[in-house]
């Protein structure tokens, strides 16, 4: 869509929401409920005036008349989008409680640096400087977290670490990483996704611009799987974001979407290979901070060892109100770093090598920690019994389910209104 396309758009009552910058999606359902995502404070309801069906279905026709398409029973699905500005409608007819809306926003900026990462209690500085680091010495890493947490924003924060001569790639289906706009004077290529140009056909003409860093926005189909494969095989850099539990899963996550009778082991080999760091991000709502708090909780790196074994070592985890704690990363990882000129002695050097157990404060870290290797197990022993049946082993099946660590969110409190405040109302979501 052309950029300034919305500009002949009419939203109304939504207005107000559009321009407040501490709100990232708006969500319009079920007859007339509003609910919107703050940075701040996480899912809240909202009321406004005016913002009734039959405006919204008024919204849809224009969107539909500057798209030159329409919205009806007949085409009940309407996506449009621009630079920084993502509508989709559900039509009545599908919708059965009524017109549906959702609008991401999606801006030309980086909201993070280090400054507000540190005093928001994001992470701490060690692990801050390390994962620079990290992206200075071009290693392959994957940020996880649930939808909401942050993946995107902080891939893009990474991004801007890169070196200002190394080419960059963007690859998405929804425009939402807008490097190129961010940095204008960069080599920067921004490619999109569509139903004549597919993830597969992009990356062939990706490899070809040369490129030394490739941003997927996210990998969750065996296509975008297939992508990162053949990017990281093929010497190129990856910066991209998955939906898992934790850092350590993304090698699994990676092979459940994949659409194969690929051996697991074989698989995982290549994963833990060329992807060097994971990532995982949380967001919950903070009694400490009063407010919707994100932080990243796990960074995993992965490597493959001397007797071809693949290895996950964690070496940094944060749970709850805990402060983040960071060992030293492996030889493995230290040594590709020198390899590639990039120093991380003044880092790592003193850290301790393994996480100490203190049973009163960080039981749940330390569970995490004597479980790690068989965690692995049994989520290799999960992959090759529900993704590929046709597959037989040896050994008994492994049933036992991994014990996570009880993470207990507490409940929002009441947001004080304020009656200079002319923004809507808002009210957070119950539980």
């Amino acid at each position: 869509m052309n950029e300034n396309i919305f500009d002949k758009l009419d939203f109304g009552p939504f207005k107000p929401l559009l321009e407040n910058d501490d709100i990232t999606d708006i969500s319009y359902c079920n007859g007339g409920q509003i609910w919107v995502r703050s940075l701040q404070q996480g899912s809240m309801h909202v009321e406004i005036q005016g913002a009734t069906p039959e405006f919204v279905e008024r919204l849809a026709f224009q969107c539909s008349n500057v798209m030159g398409t329409t919205f009806n029973n007949a085409k009940p699905f309407l996506d449009a989008e621009s630079s920084e500005l993502r509508l989709n409608f559900v039509h009545q007819s599908i919708a059965t409680n009524g017109i549906a809306l959702v609008i991401r926003k999606t801006p030309a900026k980086i909201r993070l640096n280090k400054d507000k990462l540190i005093k928001e209690d994001y992470f701490n500085a060690s692990i801050h400087d390390f994962l620079i680091k990290c992206v200075l010495g071009h290693c392959n890493i994957i940020v996880a977290g649930e939808t909401g947490s942050g993946k995107t924003e902080f891939v893009k924060y990474l991004a801007s670490h890169t070196e200002t001569k190394e080419k960059i790639i963007t690859i998405e289906d929804t425009l939402e990483l807008h490097l190129d706009k961010i940095f204008p004077q960069r080599d920067i290529v921004a490619m999109k996704t569509n139903n004549v140009a597919s993830y597969t056909d992009v990356l062939v003409t990706c490899m070809r611009q040369n490129p030394k860093w490739i941003l997927l926005s996210e990998v969750r189909s065996a296509e975008a799987v297939s992508a990162v494969r053949n990017s990281i095989s093929s010497g190129h850099n990856i910066l991209s974001t998955i939906h898992a539990d934790k850092a350590a899963s993304i090698p699994y996550r990676l092979y459940s979407l994949m659409e194969t009778d690929l051996e697991v082991d074989q698989f995982l080999n290549t994963i833990y290979r060329y992807i060097q760091i994971g990532v995982h991000i949380r967001a919950y709502y903070s009694k400490k901070y009063n407010n919707f708090h994100r932080e990243v909780d796990e960074v995993t790196e992965f490597y493959v060892d001397d007797n071809n074994q693949p290895v996950s070592r964690t070496i940094y985890r944060k749970n709850n109100e805990i402060d983040g704690v960071m060992i030293k990363p492996s030889e493995h990882l230290i040594e590709y770093l020198d390899n590639q000129n990039i120093d991380v002695h003044q880092i790592v050097d003193g850290l301790a090598e393994e996480f100490e157990i203190h049973t009163n404060e960080i039981g749940d870290l330390t569970n995490n920690k004597e479980s790690d290797n068989k965690s692995d197990d049994i989520q290799r022993q999960e992959v090759v019994t529900s993704e590929v049946p046709e597959m037989s082993t040896e050994e008994p099946l492994i049933t036992t389910p991994v014990e996570e660590p009880l993470i207990q969110s507490a409940a929002p409190e009441e947001i004080p209104s304020s009656e200079e405040n002319k923004q809507p109302a808002l009210t957070k979501l119950d539980g």
